[in-house]
């Protein structure tokens, strides 16, 4: 009863003006005790009656005055200490004044000053402190309403200390930190905050004995692989994995408790940090125009973001999907960058309007990432994937050559490598256009080929985490199918440094690690989420969807690499096509492009693409007829 009445409900005002007046009672009687030693003199007994009556009556109507009692005790703040400090020496000062008009007309101190000071300082202390203890109390309480989550935090540096002070210090939070867990042995079996360190290699050890339910991930630099292997141990036992943000995504350089998040996939599949020639990316970059095509995409805008940081003159981004561009310029105003950018709406397939956007702009540099990518979408709508991925990368290709830029560097992808579809087969052609004019034009021409991107937009992450929220089923095509991955940051990275160190006419591929399965994906992506496959979610296989093939690849059977001065960029070595001949078979092609008949339009990439053999399509008839 006492608990719900202190900790449930608001204590009624009355009762807190009564405690005030028994602790004014208490201070009067300890105050007389301590000033006569604990023997007050008889003589004294009868002046000590009328100092009670004169003490009480002055602070019982000081209080009704000050309103002390009026304010919720559990939430008591300085404000409300300030008060009954005031409160209380005020009627201090009467009572000094009424023992000075009492000496003056009787020769008597109605109440020695010495119990004035005593009273004050005892009734002051008491009252406040009680407000404080019982706020003490309900915080305690309210954290022991909560069932407590036991925590670790991998990393015993300085942001691991600071999300213990934040979550020791968070009233409401339910979590209760037991230790640390580092990799360096030299913290093993010290004590952090009073709290021990273990060693990082008896993870399994440590889950056992301290049974957690939640790891946070404070250490700043931890490597992937290493990281996989925590994340692995985690899964395994049940632990929820947090993670701490970038120092530089902290609100105003402080760490939030809500700031704390759950992992992603995207944290485990990218890798070490990209070692860029920031030097060579300056010099082709920097006080220069660049203009970037898809630039409101996923890869575009980083694409836009990352050159940005190398102090261009002008960057140009273009794109027709209105919202998005918006959205990335509203982006770039909140970074307060000084990079001057120009948001233009436009088609690149509208060859007129192509034309007044490089002649008004004069870029030096093209990045040409617009294009359509959906595998299925194309394959059911080859018209329009022969119209942007070539014809719009013919246009920006040649007006590049007719305004003299310097370098042009097209995003393609792994899926133009022995394509199985109409998308992959179109960025191929496009590949082979842009290859052969290079070799008529002092523009250089460069192609960067890299496979799925992680988050990008339309990428089986991002369509796996909103089945994940939406309560499942998650949908993979086939048990077996498997994908390279890449983040974006990383992709575009990677563009910047090919393109800094092309001659012309290279297709650069990109390191893409280990392939993936994407069952393996799913599941470890519904593990990170706190639930259960087959008990909480389901995984449903649907079937390959047409043009898709189970693995991708980074080179065409008759192509192979040559190093560069970056480890994760080769040059594929390729056939050289020349220009007048593909010049005259595209253009046959995007003439055809207005007929819509799907199955001559394919039949013609066919014929410029040979290795290109349709699967799991209705074009598959077309490579049985060759």
């Amino acid at each position: 009863m006492l608990k719900d009445f202190l900790f449930k409900s608001t204590s009624p005002r009355w009762v807190v003006f009564l405690i005030d007046l028994c602790i004014v009672i208490f201070s009067i009687i300890i105050s007389y005790l301590l000033r006569f030693n604990f023997n007050v003199p008889s003589h004294e007994i009868q002046l000590m009656q009328i100092a009670f009556v004169i003490v009480f009556f002055l602070r019982l109507g000081f209080f009704i005055i000050g309103k002390t009692y009026s304010n919720i005790i559990r939430f008591t703040s300085a404000d409300d200490a300030r008060k009954i400090f005031v409160v209380t020496f005020l009627g201090s000062l009467l009572l000094v004044g009424i023992n000075v008009l009492s000496y003056s007309l009787s020769n008597i101190f109605l109440v020695p000053f010495s119990i004035i000071i005593l009273e004050f300082i005892i009734t002051s202390f008491i009252m406040t402190f009680a407000r404080v203890y019982i706020k003490y109390l309900y915080d305690g309480y309210k954290n022991r309403s909560y069932d407590n989550k036991y925590v670790l935090i991998y990393g015993a540096g300085e942001a691991g200390v600071i999300v213990n002070k934040i979550i020791e210090n968070n009233t409401t939070s339910p979590f209760k930190v037991v230790g640390f867990i580092d990799d360096d042995v030299k913290k093993i079996k010290r004590k952090l905050d009073n709290k021990p360190i273990y060693n990082a290699e008896f993870l399994v050890d440590i889950f056992l004995k301290k049974k957690p339910s939640h790891l946070i991930i404070a250490a700043q630099n931890i490597e992937k692989n290493r990281l996989n292997r925590v994340i692995e141990v985690c899964l395994k036992y049940n632990v929820q994995v947090l993670n701490v943000p970038s120092p530089s995504k902290w609100i105003n350089g402080q760490l939030s408790i809500k700031q704390l998040r759950q992992i992603r996939i995207d944290d485990l599949l990218g890798r070490k940090q990209i070692s860029l020639s920031s030097d060579k990316i300056s010099t082709i970059v920097k006080s220069r125009i660049v203009l970037v095509t898809g630039g409101a995409g996923s890869i575009g805008s980083e694409i836009v973001r990352q050159v940005a940081k190398f102090g261009p003159k002008l960057i140009v981004i273009v794109d027709q999907a209105e919202s998005p561009i918006y959205d990335l310029e509203m982006e770039l105003l909140s970074l307060n960058s000084q990079v001057k950018t120009e948001p233009v709406i436009c088609d690149i397939c509208d060859v007129h309007r192509m034309s007044k956007v490089f002649d008004k702009y004069r870029p030096d540099i093209v990045y040409h990432a617009a294009a359509y990518k959906h595998v299925p979408l194309m394959e059911n709508n080859p018209a329009e994937a022969i119209k942007t991925n070539i014809l719009g990368s013919k246009i920006v290709a040649d007006l590049s050559n007719q305004y003299k830029v310097d370098l042009f560097v097209m995003v393609s992808t792994d899926k133009a490598v022995n394509p199985t579809n109409v998308m992959g087969a179109s960025k191929r052609v496009a590949e082979i256009y842009v290859q052969s004019l290079n070799s008529e034009s002092n523009t250089k021409y460069i192609t960067t080929r890299f496979g799925n991107v992680l988050g990008s937009n339309g990428s089986v992450i991002p369509l796996f985490r909103k089945q994940i929220d939406a309560g499942g089923p998650i949908t993979v095509t086939h048990p077996d199918i498997t994908r390279y991955f890449m983040t974006i940051p990383e992709a575009c990275q990677l563009v910047l440094e090919a393109s800094a160190s092309g001659d012309g006419g290279e297709i650069f591929i990109f390191d893409m690690g280990k392939s993936i399965r994407i069952k393996d994906l799913a599941s470890k992506m519904i593990k990170l989420s706190g639930l259960e496959e087959g008990k909480d979610i389901q995984i449903v296989y649907t079937g390959l969807r047409p043009g898709e093939k189970l693995y991708e690849e980074l080179l065409n059977d008759k192509e192979n690499t040559l190093p560069t001065h970056h480890s994760q960029i080769m040059i594929a070595k390729v056939r050289s096509y020349e220009y007048n001949t593909v010049s005259k078979e595209i253009a046959h092609l995007i003439d055809s492009i207005e007929k819509e008949d799907n199955t001559f339009l394919v039949q013609s990439m066919k014929l410029i693409v040979p290795e290109y053999k349709s699967n799991n399509s209705i074009y598959e008839s077309l490579d049985k007829n060759v």
